[in-house]
């Protein structure tokens, strides 16, 4: 009994049962927490401006195309890094790109918040979405790579969670800050509350690649490269926390992988960046050979389907959430000044309104805009998308995920449509969270989607597209809605309901199988 005991610990053992052996304990929980920053970061790079942007309007003389333009250009830093940080991620490590990722993307952040006119500060915001668009991807692989089947459903559940929370944050720090006069200088530079904020807002990036200094590379990737014995010491390093045994105790003796074990090469420093980058361009070469059925009928017309639609719903999502702390803030400064009428058109004409405004009333709307209740409905609206969130995941298991989104995206057109016809500030806070929720709730279900849908070797390359899809949608939209705001009130809105229309058809011809849609 002892040999076979003994035999059976020296079979060598495939990952999935080699991280299973480590459980779950104090180490993962770290590796959570470490995540935290580096999710929030992907949430105030993306979002930052947008709390930002009715103090800095004042300060940079900001035109309505300006603030499109400084919307759309971070997404654009995404959308060019997307594919490179995909190759730099699968030949140098997870764990170097997050740590570099990290102090890179705080540096841009904080040289942002140094900006001293509008050209300093989209060319930041560009290389800040540029260098984020690493570590956020990289993040949610890294977590994956640590858990085994029991628990890797639910790292989407959490990484979901930190965006959510994030979201909060944002409008929370904006309350208390914003609203504080704050102005010094340092030789030439000026320094005011909006560029404070935006150098805070560069923290978590700052703990992301401070955090991740203290834990190991994924286990998974040193397997798939041939590091077995530094796979190994990691995988014992986890067991030894989580089990708070010895190393040696590590039932687990040899590992398996179809990469044949290149350990002592690698020990003896014969493996070079150059090799690595051609074993890594091999594998990309292999990958690209094996998405040939992605071009080929049922997946070709599905994944045009899938990009479509999410192009279309990212772009009508984030010219609406990415513009709502303007209109909240131009909102209460009409109520603050005694107007009745706090329409959406109100609001538009009030904006082209300020920019002829003379120097005596252009500070008097400004003072406005730091008035802490104008940033109150923005947290309701992030608070009412969290519990949308949390809703999510019930609602995808009740294998009716089609109908859902139909019936959703069928809901928004109407709510979006009433945006132009409402009066109040109230009402416009409360239609607009529950077109956000399920807007979000439909994005997160056609991603959910995508990976019943499609097969393992297509699946990580589809969901690629499909997230560069959402971005070039978030550019597009920032860039057209000041166009279709200059034309007039009612053309923004006959626009974006064109584009929900348009989302809500594409739905129509996306079928999933309900016996396996996300069970």
């Amino acid at each position: 009994m002892v040999d076979r005991a003994k035999e059976n610990a020296e079979e060598p053992a495939d990952f999935e049962a080699a991280i299973a052996e480590c459980g779950f304990g104090l180490f993962n929980l770290f590796i959570l927490c470490s995540a935290i920053p580096c999710l929030t970061a992907m949430v105030f790079s993306a979002s930052a401006l947008s709390y930002v942007m009715p103090s800095a309007e004042c300060d940079l003389d900001l035109s309505i195309v300006d603030k499109g333009l400084l919307h759309a250009v971070t997404y654009a830093g995404m959308i060019i890094s997307a594919i490179p940080w995909g190759f730099v991620a699968d030949t140098v490590g997870r764990r170097p790109v997050l740590i570099s990722g990290g102090w890179l993307d705080g540096f841009f952040v904080l040289c942002a918040s140094f900006s001293q006119n509008t050209a300093q500060l989209m060319v930041f915001k560009f290389f800040d979405g540029f260098i984020i668009c690493g570590p956020f991807a990289v993040v949610v692989s890294y977590l994956a790579e640590f858990h085994g089947k029991k628990h890797r459903p639910y790292i989407m559940l959490f990484v979901g969670l930190c965006v959510s929370v994030g979201s909060m944050i944002l409008p929370l720090l904006a309350y208390f800050l914003m609203p504080v006069d704050i102005y010094f200088k340092v030789g030439t530079l000026q320094f005011r509350t909006w560029q404070v904020f935006l150098a805070i807002s560069s923290l978590p990036s700052f703990l992301c690649g401070l955090l991740h200094i203290f834990l190991p590379e994924s286990p998974k990737f040193l397997m798939s490269q041939g590091n077995y014995k530094k796979a190994m010491k990691s995988l014992q390093s986890i067991y030894h926390l989580n089990k708070r045994k010895s190393r040696d105790s590590y039932p687990v003796k040899r590992l398996s992988d179809p990469t044949p074990d290149r350990s002592d090469d690698i020990d003896g420093k014969s493996s070079t960046i150059k090799e690595r980058f051609g074993r890594a361009k091999k594998k990309f070469n292999e990958g690209l050979w094996q998405l040939r059925p992605m071009f080929s009928k049922p997946y070709l017309t599905i994944s045009l389907l899938v990009y479509c639609l999410h192009f279309c719903q990212i772009m009508c999502v984030n010219s609406v959430r990415l513009w709502l702390p303007q209109i909240f803030a131009t909102m209460d400064a009409m109520e603050s000044l005694g107007a009745n009428d706090t329409s959406m058109c109100a609001v538009l004409d009030h904006n082209a309104m300020a920019m002829s405004m003379n120097e005596e009333e252009k500070k008097v709307e400004c003072a406005l805009h730091h008035n802490p209740s104008s940033y109150v409905d923005n947290i309701i609206v992030s608070g009412i998308g969290l519990v949308g969130f949390l809703l999510i995941f019930p609602l995808m298991r009740i294998r009716v995920v089609n109908n859902h989104i139909l019936m959703f995206l069928f809901i928004c057109i109407f709510l979006l449509g009433g945006l132009y016809f409402v009066k109040t500030a109230l009402v416009t806070m409360i239609v607009s969270a529950i077109y956000l929720t399920l807007m979000g709730i439909c994005a997160t279900t056609v991603i959910g989607m995508s990976v019943v849908i499609f097969p393992t070797l297509m699946r990580t390359m589809v969901l690629l597209l499909i997230m560069t899809f959402g971005r070039l949608g978030s550019v597009s939209g920032n860039l057209l809605l000041p166009i279709f705001m200059q034309l007039g009130c009612l053309a923004p809105f006959i626009w974006l309901c064109v584009l929900m229309s348009i989302a809500f058809l594409f739905s129509l011809f996306l079928k999933v199988d309900d016996q396996q849609a996300l069970s």
